[in-house]
């Protein structure tokens, strides 16, 4: 068996590939190019492809079918990248990694803490030597009531972590886990956009999530409000976030994952015109954060992000019971 990876980083993933390969009795051959239509001839005599979130069509699942590739290995806790409908249709697997909820949410919590103590703008001020004190009053968490949308793995982390703050800690979720309400109230969704001065996104991202946060929904939420994202960014209507920035509605935002972030994100665009005005309108606000959909990143989760590839492509052909959730 063997998997052909694409945007492989030589700087730390390409190691964690031989460590695997060798534990999984399982080749590979890599490019740190992200996949396109005239770059796969790599990839044959490959069974599977690893690739991280890009874009990803019919006419390209097309060419991996022809060159015989029938498992998708995302090197991502995603997969709403991958036309799911189609990809079943030609009989082909799917699998996502999981890794332990700890870096997402500890980025989410920190990401909050930066935005409440306005830290984006200090620091940028600091830079030209401006150590004055006007402009640059913060909010305490532990005097803040927080709203965690989604209570998955990531969202119920975020709430045991913030518990040890002191701060009022509300939570929605469709189905209401036991654990988490020694930690949170569970409400309705409109009584925590009501109630909640900083709200932190922890869902996926579908047909019933895409826009969540909108302008009747901001309409809903206290005045000054903080909102935090690093789920998925079609979760906001950024035209509505940023006209709610602009008129004070919001007061802050963090942000590490944005619309239409695939060929941006994880590329050096260093030098280059980006097409993307809404991102370059919310990188001219102080009172926003943005970084690049990094909060997975640690040495911990790569490694596992890695290892799983194998660890699935090694379910696909032992048929093992598997360990690591695949979707299929």
């Amino acid at each position: 068996m063997k998997i052909g990876f694409f945007a492989l980083r030589k700087f730390d993933e390409l190691g964690l590939c031989e460590e695997y390969s060798k534990k999984y009795n399982i080749n590979y051959v890599w490019t740190s190019e992200y996949p396109t239509l005239q770059n796969l001839e790599i990839i044959k005599g490959c069974d599977a492809i690893s690739i991280t979130p890009c874009e990803v069509s019919k006419e390209f699942i097309d060419r991996l079918y022809d060159y015989g590739i029938r498992y998708i290995l995302c090197r991502s806790i995603g997969y709403d990248h991958i036309p799911l409908q189609y990809v079943k249709e030609k009989e082909m697997k799917v699998s996502a990694v999981n890794y332990p909820p700890d870096c997402v949410a500890n980025y989410a919590i920190m990401l909050m803490l930066m935005t409440s103590r306005k830290v984006n703008h200090i620091i940028s001020r600091s830079m030209i030597q401006d150590y004055s004190l006007k402009g640059k009053i913060g909010k305490d968490i532990s005097s803040l009531t927080i709203g965690v949308i989604g209570t998955g793995n990531i969202g119920s982390t975020v709430i045991k972590h913030l518990s040890g703050f002191g701060c009022k800690i509300l939570a929605y979720n469709i189905v209401e886990i036991e654990d988490i309400k020694k930690h949170a109230r569970y409400t309705s969704l409109d009584e925590l956009l009501e109630k909640s001065d900083i709200i932190t996104l922890h869902m996926a991202s579908n047909a019933d999530t895409h826009h969540i946060i909108n302008d009747n929904t901001i309409s809903k939420m206290k005045d000054g409000v903080i909102i935090i994202n690093t789920a998925r960014g079609s979760l906001i209507d950024t035209k509505a976030l940023i006209k709610n920035l602009k008129s004070g509605k919001i007061s802050a935002a963090g942000l590490d994952v944005i619309e239409n972030e695939n060929g941006l994100y994880y590329y050096n665009r260093m030098g280059d015109v980006i097409d993307n005005d809404d991102l370059s309108v919310l990188k001219s606000f102080p009172n926003v954060i943005i970084t690049p959909h990094t909060a997975f990143y640690t040495e911990t989760t790569v490694s596992n992000m890695v290892e799983k590839c194998f660890a699935s492509m090694k379910y696909y052909q032992d048929k093992f019971e598997n360990p690591y959730d695949i979707k299929i």
